[in-house]
């Protein structure tokens, strides 16, 4: 239930463009639950939005680790390569 609750917190947090906060309760979740693949993949999204490739890799590898067919991993790490490239 407060897994639940953490988790729509952080969406509202990105509907609002608060990706920061959003982060927050993302990892709060994370705490709760270390399975729970969307928490990761939402909290991707915020790190690429703050433009924070390595983090946002490291949460899609470890989505990929547990559910190797994930698309919206496979697509948010491809983002943050590009990320990562454009920085060297």
């Amino acid at each position: 239930e407060k897994f639940r609750t953490l988790k729509n917190e952080g969406n509202d947090f990105v509907k609002k463009g608060k990706y920061e906060e959003a982060v927050k309760k993302y990892s709060e979740c994370m705490k709760l639950n270390t399975e729970e693949c969307t928490v990761y993949t939402n909290r991707a999204l915020c790190y690429l939005k703050l433009y924070k490739y390595e983090e946002a890799k490291q949460d899609c590898d470890h989505v990929l680790q547990i559910e190797d067919s994930n698309i919206k991993a496979f697509y948010r790490r491809a983002l943050a390569y590009k990320g990562l490239q454009v920085r060297k």
